[in-house]
C-alpha cells in the first residue's frame, strides 16, 4: 500500500469519528430541550390550573366554597348587599325587611273599618237608668258624636266605678265579641253596665260616679251614677259587667 493510500485510508477514520461524535452530542442536545419543554409545559399548566381555580374561588380541597358573591363595599356581618345564594335575604341581617308584626296597635289605633277613633272631647257623654225589672240592675252610658267627622267608637270602654267612700275598682269585661261601630256626627252609641241588685238592704256599695274612657282613648270623663238606679249589691267584683259599644237604636 503507498503511503498516499494509507493517508487517505487515515482520513476517512478521523471523518466517521467526527461524525459519530457530533452526531451522539446532537442527540444529548435534542434530548435536554425534550426535558426542558416538558417541565416548562408541566409547570404553566400547573400554573393556568391555580390560577383558573383562584379566579373560580374554588379547589378541590375546599369543595363548594366561594360559591357566594359579595359587592366590594359590603361589610362582613353587615347583612349590606346581595348574595348569589337563592333565599339569603329571608335570612337576619341589617339589609334584610322584616315582615310588620301583627297587632302592634299601629294600624288598629288608628282607624276601625274606615273611620279613626272618637276623641273623648268629640263625645258628648251621660248615664242613665235602664233596668229591665227590679231584679236586674243595669246602666246604660249614651255617647253622641258632636265632633265634625264620623269616628268610630268599636271595642270596650274602660269603666271604673267610684264608691262614696273615695274609692273606685274598675268594671270587667263581658264575653261578648265587639263589632265595627262608625259614628256619624249627631248620632248615638251607648254601653252598659250590668249588675246584681241588692235585696238585702245591708250592701256597702253606693256607687257615686262612673269613670269612663272611649275605646282606644286615654282621657276620661266622670259621669254621675243615675240616682233612679237600683241598689248595688256589693262588693265590687267580676259579677258587675261592661258590654262592648254598639249603635243605639
Amino acid at each position: 500500500m503507498s503511503a498516499n493510500t494509507t493517508a487517505r485510508a487515515t482520513r476517512r477514520r478521523t471523518l466517521r469519528v467526527a461524525a459519530a461524535a457530533l452526531t451522539a452530542a446532537a442527540a444529548l442536545s435534542l434530548t435536554a430541550c425534550s426535558g426542558s419543554d416538558a417541565a416548562a409545559s408541566k409547570s404553566a399548566g400547573q400554573s393556568g390550573a391555580g390560577a383558573a381555580a383562584e379566579a373560580g374561588g374554588a379547589n378541590p380541597a375546599s369543595g363548594a366554597q366561594g360559591t357566594e358573591a359579595q359587592p366590594d363595599n359590603a361589610k362582613p356581618g353587615s347583612g349590606e348587599g346581595t348574595s348569589s345564594r337563592a333565599g339569603s335575604g329571608s335570612s337576619g341581617g341589617s339589609g334584610g325587611s322584616a315582615p310588620s308584626r301583627a297587632g302592634s296597635g299601629g294600624g288598629a289605633a288608628k282607624s276601625a273599618g274606615k273611620s279613626k277613633f272618637c276623641r273623648t272631647s268629640e263625645l258628648n257623654m251621660e248615664a242613665v237608668d235602664s233596668s229591665p225589672d227590679h231584679e236586674t240592675g243595669d246602666v246604660t252610658v249614651q255617647m253622641t258624636n258632636k265632633g265634625g267627622r264620623t269616628c268610630s267608637v268599636t271595642g270596650f270602654a274602660g269603666v271604673d266605678l267610684k264608691d262614696a267612700d273615695g274609692t273606685s275598682a274598675p268594671v270587667h269585661r263581658g264575653g261578648e265579641q265587639p263589632r265595627i261601630t262608625d259614628l256619624k256626627v249627631g248620632d248615638t252609641a251607648t254601653f252598659s253596665i250590668s249588675y246584681k241588685v241588692d235585696s238585702s238592704g245591708d250592701s256597702l256599695a253606693s256607687p257615686t260616679n262612673i269613670i269612663v274612657t272611649p275605646p282606644n282613648e286615654t282621657h276620661s270623663v266622670s259621669l254621675k251614677w243615675p240616682a233612679e238606679a237600683l241598689k248595688l249589691a256589693g262588693p265590687y267584683d267580676e259579677k258587675i259587667k261592661v258590654h262592648p259599644v254598639g249603635i243605639a237604636n
